[in-house]
């Protein structure tokens, strides 16, 4: 089994690539909103830490977001009662998948939260930071403290840019893309 990593900034389009190498894709932020709406455990410990903004059960986007506005360090604390469990999804996926010819992991953090193998292929989708901007704000739950904090737990485009093995230019046109997609996984099949 192959595994291919979709990195890349905010908002670029990481979820869409990822869709169209068509083969499975373990993407976290599914994974995330579904902790949030279906894992009693998870939103304990999160009632728990954050006992003045997680109310009910599923737990709210908005409490999250409130949370994260009003202190920053409760970011950290939601990362830490969530990441461990999106791990044991993802583990469970690629046992699930582990005789399909290629896996796509699809996690935001990948490199940063140190996911990744050393076999990895790592793919960055690159797309103008004008068109992310645009595409982010468009977003229903967007707020741009709660974006600038994300961001920071992320490592710099251009790091991510020099680690990865292909470069997808993100022009947001579906046939460049599937173009692009299917250029990459000949090369991948090429050299494997």
């Amino acid at each position: 089994m192959i595994r291919i990593a979709v990195i890349g900034d905010i908002g670029s389009g990481k979820s869409y690539v990822a869709k169209q190498f068509g083969y499975p894709v373990f993407n976290a932020d599914v994974e995330v909103a579904r902790l949030y709406k279906k894992n009693k455990k998870c939103y304990k410990k999160l009632k728990r830490l954050l006992p003045n903004y997680i109310k009910t059960f599923p737990i709210k986007k908005n409490e999250l977001s409130e949370a994260i506005i009003k202190n920053k360090n409760n970011l950290k604390k939601i990362v830490k009662v969530v990441h461990p469990e999106v791990r044991k999804k993802m583990k469970k996926f690629i046992k699930k998948n582990k005789n399909k010819k290629f896996i796509i992991l699809d996690i935001p953090l990948l490199i940063e939260n140190k996911i990744n193998k050393k076999s990895d292929i790592l793919i960055f989708v690159d797309a103008k930071k004008k068109a992310i901007r645009k595409k982010i704000k468009k977003r229903t739950n967007y707020n741009n403290k709660i974006f600038k904090n994300l961001k920071k737990l992320q490592l710099p485009v251009e790091i991510k840019k020099k680690k990865a093995d292909f470069i997808i230019k993100n022009n947001f046109k579906h046939n460049s893309i599937k173009k692009n997609v299917n250029n990459i996984l000949e090369k991948i099949l090429l050299n494997a």
